[in-house]
Parts: C-alpha cells; structure tokens; sequence
C-alpha cells in the first residue's frame, strides 16, 4: 500500500504478466543476475550443479517472462569474472542463446537485451554474432580493467564511449 500511494491504478501481478508483458505492451524490462554469459543470457537460479548447488538463488521471479516477451531488456550486475560468466551454470533466462539470430528463431517476442550495465561501464550485443561487447566505459576505467572482469574473452566496440559523469544537479 505504502508504495501505490501516488499511482494512477494498481494491477494484480497475473494481469502484468498476461494483459500487459505477454501482450507485447511492454517496452522495456529492467533485471540483475547472478549470472551473464556472452550472448546475454541471465542465471539467477543456482551457482553450482542444479542437483547439488553451491548456492540457491531466489530463482526467475518472472525474469523469464520479461527476457522472451519485453521488447527490450536492460541487465544491471556488479561486474566480476565469476558473474560475467564463460558459461551459465544454469540458465534461467534468455538473451540471445548461442548468437548469430538463435533468438530470432525461436517464438519470444522481445528483442532481448539492449544494454548490461556494469560498474565499469557498458556492454550491447555486436549485431551479426550477438555477443556483447564494451561500448562505453565510466571515467577512470581502462578497457584492461573491463576485460579484467570478465569471465570471456570480451570484445571492444571500435568506438568506446566515455561516459559523462553527472553534474551537481543530477
């Protein structure tokens, strides 16, 4: 109740889900993970075998669902090796699959990931083998350094952007 105070309505959770995100009405989805491999695709079921993990994690929480059918998501994690993954342990949402148009085959209506948003900058998917790749970095990251916190060989846009800090007002 606290948080709908000043809202215009307030929608059941089933009816997000199936009026609005599975109905394509959503333009952009915002999620984290534990987990992001190269094409985008998100892990925040469990670290370690499915079976026996070494870590359960809360699960999809409806990230499914905003991965296949938002238009475009945008993922924001801390960025580590171990969480900018060479492989998923699991994978509980999808990006771009295996890249090269894997996604486009499939029926999920979303565009998949547009941006991932890390602590030394950004990463967007090359548009012919969806990998994602550095396109911009915060001031006083190097590239080295955003290599260094990734767990794949990461590419470099020809073109990275610095990204301007906000001012006082901001």
């Amino acid at each position: 109740g606290e948080l709908a105070d000043t809202a215009a309505c307030v929608v059941p959770l089933l009816e997000v889900f199936s009026y609005f995100l599975q109905a394509g009405r959503v333009d952009v989805g915002f999620l984290g993970a534990a987990q992001v491999d190269r094409h985008g695709n998100l892990n925040s079921t469990v670290i370690g075998p499915y079976d026996a993990p070494i870590t359960r994690l809360p699960g999809a929480g409806g990230a499914t669902e905003i991965a296949a059918h938002a238009r475009q998501t945008f993922v924001m994690l801390k960025a580590t090796p171990r969480s900018l993954a060479a492989r998923l342990d699991f994978r509980t949402s999808a990006g771009f699959l295996d890249g090269h148009g894997a996604r486009a085959r499939t029926t999920m209506r979303g565009a998949g990931p547009r941006t991932v948003i890390t602590d030394f900058g950004v990463l967007t998917p090359e548009p012919e083998s969806e990998e994602l790749q550095l396109t911009a970095l915060y001031p006083g990251v190097t590239i080295e350094e955003a290599r260094a916190a990734v767990g794949w060989p990461l590419r470099v846009a020809t073109d990275v952007a610095a990204i301007t800090p906000p001012d006082a007002l901001e």
